[in-house]
């Protein structure tokens, strides 16, 4: 077996775990009484995030990509995601908090991990918003994009 192959067992076999935390992800939000069209759009969300994002370019467990919301929210969703803008960043940062509440109340991630990633949202939303708007901007050079 190639190196790809082995790539893409181990996706397989992470996909496989991520449509079981999606299933209970979707029941926690039920639970809390969120709206169906609600708990899609978190579902969605969650999903991009899990099996697009994390296993680009390598094979991260969602239990691992606590500490990757910043990377996504702050770069990649911005370049791959043609949907990208300001209320789908903000859209996504909701999600991901809610996510990975769960994910520590399944005891799989620490709750210093959701609250460092929580604090991080709070700091850098505003620059992520800023940084898609830039990048959308015809006028801005793509070197400018990245202010850092």
């Amino acid at each position: 077996m190639n190196e790809y192959e082995q790539y893409e067992q181990e996706c397989e076999l992470i996909r496989a775990e991520n449509r079981e935390l999606l299933d209970g992800f979707v029941s926690w939000l039920a639970a809390a009484g969120l709206s169906s069209a609600t708990i899609e759009r978190h579902k969605s969300n969650i999903d991009f995030y899990v099996n697009e994002f994390l296993l680009y370019e390598s094979t991260v467990h969602a239990s691992e990509g606590v500490d990757e919301v910043g990377a996504f929210l702050g770069y990649w969703f911005i370049r791959k995601a043609l949907w990208a803008s300001g209320s789908s960043i903000k859209a996504n940062a909701t999600s991901l908090k809610k996510f990975y509440t769960f994910m520590c109340e399944r005891g799989a991630v620490s709750r210093e991990a959701v609250q460092a990633l929580k604090a991080r949202v709070k700091e850098e939303l505003s620059e992520w918003v800023a940084t898609v708007e830039r990048y959308d901007d015809p006028a801005v050079e793509p070197k400018d994009v990245w202010q850092y």
